[in-house]
């Protein structure tokens, strides 16, 4: 696993060259954020995934944009430590954390983003994003709001009020923890038998906050969902994504793949769990997606909807602060996201100098 460091972990520096973090494992003092802070290195990449984000590092380096990175697991927040003037913090910190043992990031990542708001740093995807990425429930509030569609749900906090909500809905059914990603814990239920079952077996995963949802599964026209991805809270791209099977992980990146099943003499090989094509949706949806994230305060993320094969209604199901793009993009969408991701970064930059001028 990889050991980033931050604001507070081990003694580090910058390679001039590429802009990356070194761990100086000579040295086991940890050092304070000012010490950190006179680097002036211009945008920490504050993360919890080790492997999710290469692409986001090897773009920033092909741009010489000095960076430095803040592994969520190994910090250590001072609440009192200064920060750069200027410095922008880039939150990609993940609901999925508590899936690879780090659920205790969840609330300590929505605390350092606060202290940083509160000392005046530009976090991008910062307090307010961060908490419609760690709540389904938030999100379906959100929607309707905002007045626009979405499947019909019961939010709950104790497997004895699963049977009462299901009554109130129409069968399949699927259950979600509140925190999620890549379909952590969603289980499909077609009938009331097998969901009491589960419900009273205790096998219900409600999720590191105890919260989860309860709602009506609906078939998909044409066997997909559309996800729009937004830069600077604008349009960048959609794309259409199907699977194979039936699966509730569709994260169509590279680093979304599973191993191979065991037995096929191919253990260490790696499939695709999803298909994703350029897609082009309707202007009112794209219109529909910057609304949501502009009310999210998601500058960087993405929205997925379906259409409800029934009635043709589009239904928004799930906002994401954390976007990995898709897979071989130039191949897929004609473009690199990556790249046009570190040019706004480096406009965000210029900004922030320039005000601290």
């Amino acid at each position: 696993m990889e050991r980033g460091a931050g604001d507070l972990s081990r003694a580090c520096s910058l390679t001039p060259a590429t802009g990356a973090v070194q761990s100086n494992h000579a040295q086991s003092a940890v050092v304070s954020n000012s010490v950190m802070a006179r680097a002036a290195v211009p945008i920490a990449i504050y993360y919890e995934h080790p492997g999710w984000f290469q692409e986001l590092f090897a773009a920033l380096e092909r741009h010489g944009l000095p960076y430095r990175k803040i592994f969520v697991p190994d910090h250590v927040l001072d609440p009192a430590a200064p920060f750069e003037d200027g410095a922008l913090v880039f939150n990609r910190m993940s609901a999925s954390a508590y899936t690879r043992g780090h659920g205790d990031a969840l609330a300590y990542a929505q605390d350092v983003l606060t202290a940083l708001e509160l000392r005046g740093v530009s976090v991008i995807n910062g307090t307010r994003a961060y908490s419609f990425e760690i709540s389904k429930a938030k999100q379906l509030a959100l929607l309707g709001s905002l007045g626009l569609s979405f499947p019909k749900s019961r939010v709950l906090h104790r497997a004895d009020q699963v049977a009462t909500a299901a009554r109130e809905l129409t069968f399949p059914l699927v259950f979600k923890p509140n925190i999620g990603g890549r379909g952590t814990g969603i289980v499909r239920f077609d009938d009331d038998r097998t969901l009491h079952e589960a419900a009273r077996s205790g096998t219900l995963d409600f999720g590191p906050d105890s919260v989860a949802l309860l709602q009506e599964y609906v078939p998909k026209r044409d066997d997909k969902i559309t996800r729009v991805e937004i830069l600077g809270a604008q349009y960048l791209y959609a794309i259409d994504v199907r699977t194979s099977g039936e699966t509730f992980d569709l994260c169509p990146a590279d680093v979304c793949t599973l191993p191979a099943a065991a037995g096929n003499g191919a253990s260490d090989a790696r499939v695709p769990v999803v298909t994703a094509t350029k897609a082009q949706p309707p202007a009112e949806a794209i219109s529909d997606v910057e609304r949501i994230c502009a009310a999210a305060g998601i500058e960087v993320g993405g929205v997925e909807f379906l259409v409800d094969d029934r009635d043709g209604r589009r239904l928004y199901y799930d906002i994401n602060a954390l976007s990995n793009f898709v897979a071989h993009p130039v191949e897929t969408i004609g473009f690199d996201p990556w790249d046009r991701l570190v040019d706004w970064l480096e406009s965000k930059v210029r900004a922030g100098k320039e005000s601290h001028a």
